[in-house]
């Protein structure tokens, strides 16, 4: 009873000797692998570029073949990901921004807005140059623009006294070459700038720049030998 005893007690520790050993045997490659794996995760750089390393392609491949090819299972990289879905957003932005709400400036709105400050900008610089424009250095004008404008202002303001094709009435004849007070650039520049108050004609300067009298003077003399009917007899020296 005794030696039965003793062997089942010796082969008992015996079994959990073998026990232990296996026990500890399988826990040390717990610990190896767990060590390996945390040797080999990826730092967040290496997660943002989406990058594996070579010696990890095995854990890529896909199951099925063709013709013998393997194929990785290897996704777009993050990082392109994270770029394609800020476009998305910055789109959806854009598009609410300037096209919804209209609050941006967007392309047609910004030429307009350049075009009146450009427009602003040429007034100004006509402005400073018109200054500059007097009866000793007024030339006469020949582009359409400028007649043009002439023109118009010949019919605002002078149409009244001049008649509306120079052929004269309360002043004289515009038309002929007889002309009281001079009939060249400058000394029409002179008479609409001043006036002739002792015979009725107002100075225009406080009405009229310098730039607009100078293209009504020049369109004043397209009007010589017009002879439109109903003109009025000749007034002053002939000039040629």
């Amino acid at each position: 009873m005794e030696i039965w005893l003793i062997t089942l007690i010796f082969l008992t520790g015996i079994i959990i000797l073998v026990v232990t050993l296996q026990l500890n045997s399988a826990l040390n490659n717990l610990v190896k692998q767990s060590s390996h794996l945390i040797k080999q995760e990826a730092s967040w750089w290496e997660k943002f570029k989406g990058l594996k390393p070579l010696d990890r392609e095995q854990d890529l491949l896909m199951k099925h073949t063709y013709d013998g090819i393997t194929e990785l299972d290897n996704p777009t990289p993050p990082w392109f990901m994270y770029l394609f879905y800020s476009s998305i957003i910055f789109g959806l932005i854009y598009g609410a921004y300037y096209h919804v709400y209209q609050d941006g400036n967007i392309q047609e709105t910004e030429y307009k807005t350049e075009v009146i400050a450009a427009e602003k900008a040429r007034e100004s610089y006509m402005k400073q140059f018109a200054q500059t424009i007097n009866e000793e250095n007024a030339k006469v004008l020949s582009t359409v623009k400028d007649l043009t404008k002439g023109s118009q202002i010949y019919s605002m303001n002078c149409v009244a006294c001049h008649g509306d094709k120079g052929q004269g009435g309360v002043g004289p004849n515009l038309t002929d070459k007889f002309w009281i007070h001079g009939g060249g650039i400058k000394d029409l520049f002179k008479t609409i700038k001043h006036g002739v108050p002792e015979k009725g004609m107002i100075a225009w300067e406080k009405s009229l720049n310098p730039i607009q009298i100078q293209q009504v003077a020049s369109f004043v003399l397209t009007l010589q030998g017009t002879n439109p009917p109903g003109a009025k007899e000749p007034q002053g020296e002939e000039i040629n």
